[in-house]
C-alpha cells in the first residue's frame, strides 16, 4: 500500500494540530445532508413539490430517472405473494439468527419503553399512527435496518408501518429484506426510494397513503428530503455516513483497532477516528490499516473514504483524548483501554452509543444487543439520541379542575393573564367566579 495513508495520522506536537481537528469534524458533520441553498439542495425541494403536484406520476418519472427501472403506479407495491416467497426462500440458519436478533432488540425496547410505565393523572402516552421507514438499497442487503427501527414501532403500538426501499436489485427490493418484512409482519412495501420516496409518504399520494413520521437511513438525497419535510411529518434525525471514535491507549491491540476502524470507513462515506495518547499504538495502528485494508473488496472506495473522513490523532493526555470525543459527538464511540475502559466511558457524554472494552465491537450493536443502530451523527449526539420505542409515541398533556380548585387559583391566573395584557384569557377566568 503506497504511503497516502500517512496523512491521517496527526498529532498535538504539530502546529496547526488543532486546525486540522477542526476541519475533520467539519467534513464529518457537513457529510450528511445538501445545503438547502446549493444546487441539490434545490433539486430536492422540487422533487417535492412536484410529488405534492403530480402525486405518483411524478414518483414514477423520478423512480426511472434515478433507479433506472419503469413502474406504473400499481406495481409500486410488493404483493404479498412476493413477500411470501422470500420468505419462503431464506436460509434457515439465517433464518434462526434474525428471529434471536429480533427477540434481542425487541426485549430491550420493551425494558426501556415509557408509555407503560407512566401513572402520572396529569400525561397520556399514545403511540404514533402510521409511520414510514425508509431502507437504503444498497449493493447488499439491510435487512438490520428493518429490525432496529420496525421493532421498536411495533413495542411502542404503531399500527401502522410502511416500507420504501428503492427497486435496485432486479428491478425489485432485494429479497431478504422482503423476507423480513414478512418475518415482522409488515405488508404495506414499495419499491421507490429517493427524495421522491419521502416526499411520498410525507404528502400521500393515490397509491401511497400519508404518514405521520418517518424513520430510516440513507443517502444524502434522502436526509435532505426529511430535513425538508421535517414539520410536515416527524422525522428521527439527519442520519449522515455511519461513524466509529475508537479512544484507545497503549493497552489496545492495533490489529483490532484497525479492524474496527475499517469496519466503517468500508460503507464508503463512512468515517472512521482512532484519538489515543499513544504515539506507538498510533503509529501501529497505521500500519494495520495499511495491510488490513489491501484485503477488502472494496480497497480502493475504503482508502478514499479514510482520507477523507479518517483520522488518527495523537493527544498528550487520555484527558485531552476524552474532550475531544466529546467535541466530536459521533455515532459509535468505542472504549478500548484496557482495564481502565469502563472508567473512561462514564467521562464520554457525547455518543450515539458507547462499546465499551475490547470485545465490544460496533457490529455487536448494528445486528445484536439490543439497542436500535439507528443513531445521531454529524455530531448531533450533543443534542439527541439513538431512536426508541420511545420515539413512536407521543405525550399529551391532561388537565382537569373542578369548581373549588379553579376559585382557589383563579385570582393568580388572572393576574398572569392581565401582565400579558391577554384580557379574554382572564376573562375566561372571570365568568367561572360570578355567581
Amino acid at each position: 500500500m503506497p504511503p497516502e495513508l500517512d496523512k491521517i495520522l496527526i498529532s498535538y506536537k504539530e502546529p496547526n494540530f488543532n486546525k486540522k481537528l477542526i476541519e475533520l469534524r467539519s467534513k464529518v458533520s457537513e457529510a450528511a445532508t445538501f445545503n438547502l441553498r446549493s444546487q441539490e439542495g434545490v433539486k430536492v425541494a422540487s422533487i417535492i413539490e412536484d410529488v405534492r403536484a403530480r402525486g405518483d406520476e411524478a414518483v414514477a418519472e423520478y423512480t426511472e430517472k434515478f433507479d433506472g427501472i419503469k413502474l406504473a403506479p400499481e406495481q409500486f407495491r410488493i404483493s404479498e405473494g412476493d413477500l411470501e416467497k422470500a420468505h419462503k426462500q431464506i436460509d434457515e440458519n439465517f433464518l434462526k439468527s434474525l428471529r434471536q436478533a429480533i427477540e434481542n432488540v425487541r426485549k430491550y425496547q420493551q425494558e426501556i419503553f415509557i408509555g407503560d410505565k407512566n401513572n402520572h393523572p396529569g400525561i397520556k402516552y399514545t403511540p404514533i399512527k402510521r409511520v414510514g421507514i425508509c431502507v437504503p438499497g444498497a449493493s447488499a442487503p439491510l435487512p438490520s435496518t428493518v429490525i432496529m427501527t420496525a421493532v421498536p414501532a411495533q413495542v411502542a403500538g404503531v399500527k401502522e408501518i410502511v416500507v420504501v426501499s428503492p427497486p435496485r436489485y432486479k428491478g425489485s427490493i432485494h429479497p431478504v429484506i422482503l423476507a423480513v418484512c414478512k418475518e415482522l409482519g409488515i405488508y404495506e412495501v414499495y419499491r421507490i426510494g429517493g427524495a421522491q420516496a419521502v416526499a411520498a409518504l410525507t404528502v400521500g399520494t393515490r397509491k401511497i397513503k400519508r404518514v405521520d413520521k418517518i424513520v430510516g437511513p440513507g443517502n444524502q438525497w434522502v436526509q435532505s428530503a426529511k430535513k425538508e419535510v421535517f414539520g410536515s411529518v416527524g422525522i428521527d434525525s439527519i442520519a449522515g455516513p455511519s461513524e466509529i471514535l475508537i479512544t484507545a491507549n497503549e493497552k489496545a491491540n492495533p490489529a483490532w483497532v484497525a479492524a474496527d476502524m475499517l469496519s466503517q470507513a468500508e460503507h464508503a462515506p463512512g468515517s472512521a477516528l482512532l484519538f489515543t495518547d499513544s504515539q506507538s499504538l498510533a503509529e501501529n495502528v497505521l500500519e494495520e490499516l495499511k495491510k488490513q485494508v489491501e484485503q477488502l473488496d472494496r480497497a480502493k472506495e475504503t482508502v478514499e473514504c479514510l482520507k477523507k473522513y479518517g483520522g488518527i490523532a495523537v493527544f498528550k493526555t487520555i484527558n485531552d483524548v476524552v474532550y475531544e470525543a466529546n467535541n466530536f459527538a459521533s455515532e459509535h464511540v468505542q472504549i478500548q483501554c484496557g482495564d481502565e475502559s469502563r472508567k473512561i466511558a462514564e467521562k464520554i457524554e457525547n455518543a450515539g452509543a458507547i462499546f465499551i472494552g475490547d470485545y465490544s465491537p460496533v457490529a455487536v450493536g448494528d445486528y445484536w444487543a439490543g439497542p436500535s443502530h439507528t443513531l445521531p451523527t454529524g455530531g448531533s449526539a450533543r443534542f439527541s439520541s439513538a431512536l426508541t420505542s420511545n420515539d413512536f409515541i407521543k405525550s399529551t398533556s391532561i388537565i382537569e379542575y373542578d369548581r373549588k380548585k379553579l376559585a382557589e387559583s383563579a385570582e393568580d391566573i388572572i393576574r398572569l393573564a392581565q401582565a400579558e395584557g391577554l384580557d379574554a384569557h382572564a376573562k375566561s377566568v372571570k365568568i367561572r367566579q360570578e355567581k
